[in-house]
């Protein structure tokens, strides 16, 4: 019996820097009914060419990531669409995973996404973030899902570019969707900051684009610095093991990046005040 084909969309811009080492845990990953498309945006450096020679296909959209996967979508010839960022490395048996799932009769997949811990200082206070939020159903979204389902649901919202997937994970679970996660297997997110211009420079940019997610999304529990998932009492004892600073930076760093997004909200209210 054939595997069924699982289609792995993946928005670019300017992702030369990253795109090669996603494109290679892709072809290391042990379920081989995969079709590779990249959505490019326009780059100006050679995104499209190492998409092309690990036999990707290319397409050119823009103008923002949201369109982009939303025409990969269309595209996909997959019975299982799985949406991607350039710079994730996958852990080589998530797709075997996702799809064992899908066969138990789940709609939509959550996959465990940490932070390569290793860049700087803000990546690692990332990385111990991002395990706080594991089984939390709040902090989560599924980018494993049916295509059919996708579709039916309405793809992404096309005005949002920040927290797409937060909103299409909860148009999916009004519509019913059986909804799972991963156990065994994981993305690992290796784009994060490696400076404070960077990190200020990409929280301004998401701020700019929250106040129509919240006007749209009323419950942002998952946007708010304080997050009950930092007080669990195993994640606690967990960093007071592993990195006893982590006590004190992880909650810092949600505070500090919420402040950057609110002027972030503050600047685009002031250029587009509707």
């Amino acid at each position: 019996m054939d595997e069924p084909l699982v289609s792995i969309v993946i928005p670019t811009h300017n992702s030369e820097k990253t795109l090669l080492l996603c494109l290679e845990s892709i072809k290391r990953q042990t379920y081989g009914n995969i079709e590779v498309i990249v959505v490019d945006n326009f780059s100006r450096d050679k995104t499209v060419e190492i998409g092309k020679k690990y036999g990707a296909k290319v397409y050119i959209r823009g103008p923002e990531r949201s369109a982009q996967m939303n025409h990969g979508a269309l595209k996909a010839r997959g019975e299982f669409v799985y949406f991607i960022g350039s710079d994730f490395v996958l852990h080589p048996r998530v797709v075997e995973e996702c799809v064992q799932l899908m066969k138990q009769g789940y709609d939509a997949i959550i996959i465990l996404n940490i932070s390569y811990p290793k860049p700087s200082l803000i990546a690692k206070v990332r990385f111990y973030e991002r395990l706080s939020y594991y089984g939390s159903g709040v902090y989560e979204a599924a980018r494993f899902v049916r295509k059919n389902l996708f579709i039916k649901v309405g793809g992404f919202d096309t005005r949002l570019y920040t927290n797409e997937d937060y909103d299409l994970h909860r148009r999916l679970i009004k519509l019913g969707a059986k909804i799972t996660r991963t156990r065994r297997s994981f993305e690992i997110h290796i784009g994060e900051p490696k400076s404070v211009r960077e990190f200020i420079v990409k929280s301004i940019y998401y701020g700019s684009n929250i106040k129509y997610y919240v006007k749209k999304n009323p419950n942002i529990a998952h946007i708010t610095p304080v997050r009950p998932s930092f007080f669990k009492r195993e994640y606690i004892a967990y960093l007071g093991r592993k990195w006893l600073p982590g006590l004190f930076l992880v909650p810092m760093f949600k505070i500090l990046q919420a402040i950057v997004i609110f002027i972030g909200m503050l600047l685009a209210l002031k250029i587009y005040p509707y």
